[in-house]
């Protein structure tokens, strides 16, 4: 809670996630140092620099993600919840990152100083996916996972739009109606399995998607039928 009360955004990028491809947004979070005292009139601040590699929101059904590990037993109760009530092919995005820090530097001057600082410079060098934030320095990570949440949010409604617009949330009746993303996906694989690929993937994500009974048939064929 201290790190949540302490933290905002000063600067916010200028766009918005990309639908169809991979995000990387620059980060600064400027911190007043644990050692800081009070008590004397100079004051510093850590300024960490790092990237937040935001991976191309995937198109994903509660079924998919029950199978996906690393979620807590909390995150697939509530999966089974929505698998259950809105059914197990309702579409959904999912947002993958990966934080890539870079440095820690200690400038002169207030927190807060420093962080309009380093934002008007990102102004004027058009920085348009960079985010200035103010932290608190134990809890400097928080900052970014609350700003990673809010971003997430702010662009997940025009993500959807693009991906409603591409028919790609649309479900597709033959094959039991997995989202047409999934389809594409697995027509993909296929492809790629004619190219040398390793069938053993394929399977993996046709049981992902409980989608086998509806191309086994055509899986079985790769063996019936090798390339020469």
């Amino acid at each position: 809670m201290k790190a949540l009360e302490q933290t905002y955004v000063v600067r916010y990028p200028k766009q918005s996630l990309a639908t169809f491809g991979v995000t990387s947004i620059n980060y600064f979070v400027v911190t007043s140092p644990v050692y800081a005292d009070s008590d004397t009139g100079d004051r510093e601040g850590v300024v960490r620099r790092g990237k937040v590699i935001a991976e191309r929101p995937t198109i994903v059904t509660p079924y998919y993600a029950l199978k996906v590990q690393g979620f807590s037993d909390e995150a697939y109760e509530y999966l089974q919840f929505l698998a259950d009530r809105l059914g197990a092919n309702s579409p959904g995005i999912l947002y993958q990152y990966r934080n890539e820090s870079d440095n820690l530097e200690i400038i002169g001057g207030e927190p807060a100083e420093i962080a309009h600082k380093i934002s008007d410079d990102l102004d004027s060098r058009s920085e348009n996916l960079a985010v200035v934030m103010v932290g608190v320095d134990e809890l400097w990570d928080v900052a970014l996972l609350k700003f990673m949440y809010e971003f997430t949010a702010s662009s997940s409604a025009m993500n959807v739009d693009e991906m409603m617009s591409r028919g790609l949330l649309d479900p597709n009746p033959t094959v039991g109606g997995l989202p047409t993303a999934a389809v594409q996906r697995i027509e993909s694989m296929f492809r790629e399995v004619g190219r040398g690929r390793s069938p053993e993937e394929l399977k993996h994500e046709l049981d992902q998607w409980g989608a086998f009974e509806y191309y086994e048939e055509r899986f079985l064929n790769i063996f019936r039928n090798p390339r020469p």
